[in-house]
């Protein structure tokens, strides 16, 4: 299918935004999730570049979240500020655009400088998971503020500082500002051939802790309740019940101290990977019944912190067409575009959850992410960047999806 002369300008320019030397400023500021002052300046860097932007932006306060610490108390955790961008919300054809600002690389990993790798690919902390894909973000809506109709087309931007973690601190934000879009694009990377997440599976993480009752573990060990003992066999029972569209994995216990102490507390971190509701209440139904099994037969006492935070994501019919339309833009811009299923989730799991088709890798290309391989195909810059405004333009001009 030919452009119109409309579509074939917003490409352009998209294409020709200055994408590259963003990415490159932006990987250079440390904005690990618990780095409340690097976040604090990459919001700031990202709020100058987003001011391009129509509408009213704000650095919006994090939600209160709670966490379970290494002594088994429940403690506040601190995130930093979310950006959030209103755009006409009276236009005809309102979408939603995500991204992140966090990365999962702390202020003292070892990863923190960008590398020109032989094959002109760039390896940065976060080049490819997420500030590559911001750079495309942006350089798209400037494409689509200078070439669509204004009065047809009303937009949310929402970056939040928390994604990596789970996203607590910013769900309430996406779920608010998914309400009533006619669809939503977020920008996690791409594989490097270019193929997109599909459907998606849920998560659930669990902190479980185990109170005992400590002894000498050779004057008096039966007066003792081994909280150890008991966090282990909670695992083991949990572990068990997998299959049927559940993953399940125990993956730390923390706790204990002297050998000759019996341990009176340990803590249990487990995830679960559901792919469907049932799942989800099969997991739950599971960790009630185990939780009582193992405080009576260990004399413990237990208490549960957490939950599923990320339902599954299916291909539901709508969001099959804003594939379909994703994939015949690229068609038309000789990009192939294909997807497939992942156990991976993202932000893109609570849009759908809001009954809203997403498209939630239309970001760069890029791979290895999470590590410090992490790469950005530098090219996919500008071939994503047009990609994501020639998108917008048909959702606008259809009316939705």
């Amino acid at each position: 299918m030919p452009l119109s002369p409309t579509e074939a300008a917003a490409v352009e320019h998209a294409r020709a935004a200055p994408m590259l030397e963003q990415v490159e400023r932006w990987v250079a500021v440390n904005s690990g999730t618990r780095n409340l002052t690097g976040l604090a300046r990459m919001a700031e860097l990202l709020a100058a570049a987003f001011s391009t932007l129509p509408g009213d932006l704000r650095l919006v306060d994090p939600a209160p979240v709670d966490a379970v610490d290494g002594a088994g108390e429940t403690r506040a955790v601190g995130h930093g500020h979310h950006l959030h961008l209103r755009v006409r919300p009276e236009a005809q054809v309102q979408m939603l655009f995500t991204g992140h600002m966090d990365t999962v690389f702390a202020a003292d990993h070892a990863f923190q400088q960008a590398t020109w790798l032989d094959n002109g690919w760039l390896n940065a902390p976060g080049a490819a998971d997420m500030k590559g894909g911001l750079a495309v973000m942006l350089a798209a809506l400037n494409a689509a503020e200078a070439h669509a109709d204004p009065a047809r087309f009303g937009y949310e931007v929402v970056i939040n500082s928390d994604e990596e973690t789970g996203s607590f601190a910013s769900a309430a934000l996406i779920a608010e500002a998914a309400r009533g879009k006619a669809a939503a694009l977020t920008y996690e990377p791409a594989l490097p051939d270019g193929t997109l997440a599909g459907a998606r599976g849920g998560t659930g993480n669990f902190s479980i802790v185990v109170h005992g009752r400590s002894a000498h573990a050779g004057r008096n060990p039966d007066e003792g309740r081994n909280a150890i003992v008991a966090a282990a066999d909670l695992a083991l029972r949990l572990a068990a019940i997998k299959g049927d569209g559940l993953s399940v994995n125990p993956a730390r216990i923390e706790g204990g101290g002297p050998n000759n102490v019996v341990p009176d507390l340990a803590i249990l971190r487990i995830n679960f990977r559901p792919a469907s509701a049932d799942a989800i209440a099969r997991a739950g139904s599971a960790v009630e019944d185990a939780v009582a099994a193992v405080a009576s037969a260990h004399d413990v006492k237990v208490h549960v912190h957490g939950g599923f935070n990320r339902p599954p994501k299916p291909i539901d019919p709508a969001a099959e067409r804003l594939f379909g339309m994703v994939r015949q833009a690229g068609a038309d811009l000789d990009i192939p575009v294909a997807w497939r299923a992942t156990g991976g989730v993202c932000d893109g799991n609570n849009i759908a959850a809001c009954g809203v088709p997403v498209v939630d890798t239309m970001g760069v290309r890029g791979g290895a992410i999470h590590s410090a391989d992490e790469f950005l195909i530098p090219e996919s810059l500008a071939e994503r960047a047009g990609l994501s405004a020639l998108t917008i333009l048909r959702i606008i001009e259809k009316g939705g999806v």
